[in-house]
């Protein structure tokens, strides 16, 4: 498989799911951050399959941050390329200090801030109906549900830096820290702006109900840890 095969392996059909969380299953991505490494000194080494191996194993997540952040197929199939050819490119600069994949959604995301600085694109039509991964969040007071056209549509209303952070917590399943280090800022930074977020979220689908005791604690408490001003560079770090 190569580079110009990315558009081919993700089907035009179908959108990847979100990610819902899983507990069980920190023990899968240790083994799977401890097999990234072993592919990247592989490749290091001039073996291009063990980069295969990497695009096989992490385009579909790639893809689904693109689609959530762009909403246009296209676009994130081009962004889905640049960043395997980025990390093609500039794989010596990875440190086996992090996790691959924290690596890797920093150089996705960045990816997606470029493009949407060049295009100056905040708003695209609506995905197609049908397009219905679950919502991880469901049964959270905001009462998410499913992510229908209508949860895509409201999401490419939101600043950038909320739906970065929704995008890699609520629908790709990443935890706090992990997003924090691919956003380049605090955890309290990415708590405050996933909660403010889903908050907006919740206003433009209409669903907003007054917010419990807990939600009050949680607000303040996003309150005292105001996001980052800026954006990560662009690029890897």
């Amino acid at each position: 498989m190569t580079l110009q095969t990315v558009r081919a392996r993700i089907s035009r059909d179908e959108v990847p799911p979100a990610t819902r969380h899983d507990p069980a299953g920190s023990q899968a991505m240790t083994h799977r951050a401890a097999e990234d490494v072993d592919l990247i000194a592989r490749y290091l080494k001039g073996d291009t399959s063990a980069f295969d191996e990497l695009m096989a194993a992490h385009e579909d997540r790639v893809f689904g941050i693109c689609l959530r952040m762009l909403r246009d197929r296209e676009a994130a199939l081009d962004v889905t390329q640049e960043t395997f050819l980025t990390v093609f490119r500039k794989a010596d600069r990875y440190k086996a200090q992090a996790a691959f994949s924290t690596w890797l959604y920093r150089v996705t995301v960045n990816a997606c801030y470029d493009h949407l600085r060049r295009t100056k694109r905040r708003k695209a039509d609506a995905l197609p109906e049908g397009f219905d991964p679950a919502d991880p969040k469901a049964g959270d007071p905001l009462e998410s549900v499913e992510v229908r056209p209508d949860i895509e549509a409201a999401l490419g209303e939101l600043p950038e830096e909320f739906r970065s952070a929704v995008v890699l917590v609520d629908l790709q399943g990443l935890g706090i820290d992990q997003t924090a280090e691919i956003l380049g800022v605090p955890s309290g930074t990415v708590k405050s702006r996933v909660f403010r977020g889903r908050r907006q979220l919740a206003e433009l689908l209409g669903n907003h109900s007054p917010p419990s005791r807990h939600q009050r604690d949680e607000e303040g408490l996003a309150s005292s840890n105001p996001p980052a001003p800026d954006h990560p560079e662009s690029g890897t770090k």
